[in-house]
């Protein structure tokens, strides 16, 4: 038996909050600005999406030891966070995620029809998400309800290590029977989503318009001229150049083309490694 490379594509996998659903992923990052304000610890919104992709746990723990969020915590509490205090932080901003999800729960235009396209060229629809179980699962209940429905889901909290640990993408290729990993595509609004996709060994596309780096609605960016739009764009690259996407579009709506050109790059042996 010998190895051949894959020539098509056979798998998408999608993060969830800034890529299909929440245009600007707002429903995390609002939500880790309140739980930390029950603890009368400021954190802005501009903070709170730095880590924006790591699993929650991490995330508030990566906020916690910026040292300007440090020194705040300890004016409080007199003392900088311990791990029992990250902990204490994620039991209260779990609840209030649950609670605000549907606020934020709109699939982002295109997802739907796009998501289509791939389908019926045979492609299986895998996913992944920072968030926890518990969250997903209404993540998932209310993506439903708006006619997005992915075949396999895994959360951060599904595997020994969140992004950007390659885990959960790999968790979807086992589950999905995909062949080979060069024939995914992992598709991230997130510096460390497009880590995991890389360290799996696929094909990665970043989005720079909707999700995160851009944190805008999508009537926010709609309104954008375009000497602003060039700007932003032109930041957020280089925010995503160090993670090495091998495609950077705005947002899901621009997929399709990409996926065509994928799959010419595999029927010409090209593998995502090489790149």
């Amino acid at each position: 038996m010998n190895y051949t490379n894959p020539h098509t594509l056979q798998a998408a996998i999608f993060d969830w909050a800034g890529t299909v659903v929440d245009f600007g992923s707002f429903a995390p990052t609002q939500i880790f600005v309140e739980a930390f304000g029950e603890f009368d610890v400021h954190v802005s919104i501009e903070e709170a999406r730095g880590p924006m992709g790591m699993g929650k746990w991490d995330h508030i723990r990566t906020l916690c030891n910026q040292p300007q969020i440090a020194e705040r915590y300890k004016k409080v509490f007199g003392r900088t966070p311990t791990d029992d205090d990250v902990t204490a932080l994620y039991e209260r901003f779990m609840p209030l995620q649950i609670e605000k999800i549907a606020a934020h729960s709109a699939l982002i235009p295109g997802a739907l029809e796009t998501i289509a396209q791939l389908r019926a060229q045979g492609l299986k629809i895998g996913s992944c998400s920072g968030y926890p179980a518990q969250v997903m699962a209404k993540v998932v209940e209310l993506a439903t309800s708006n006619g997005y429905v992915a075949d396999h889901v895994v959360a951060t909290d599904d595997v020994p290590n969140g992004r950007p640990w390659p885990a959960q993408a790999l968790a979807n290729v086992i589950a999905l029977g995909i062949e080979d990993v060069g024939a995914c595509v992992k598709i991230d609004d997130t510096v460390p989503g497009i880590l995991e996709g890389r360290r799996a060994g696929m094909w990665t596309v970043a989005l720079v318009c909707s999700g995160n780096a851009l944190g805008l609605t999508w009537e926010q960016f709609q309104a954008l001229d375009a000497q602003t739009l060039a700007s932003e764009r032109t930041r957020i690259h280089a925010l995503f150049e160090g993670s090495r996407p091998h495609y950077m579009i705005d947002t899901i709506m621009d997929l399709p083309p990409v996926i065509a050109d994928i799959n010419t790059r595999l029927k010409n042996g090209e593998m995502p490694q090489s790149s």
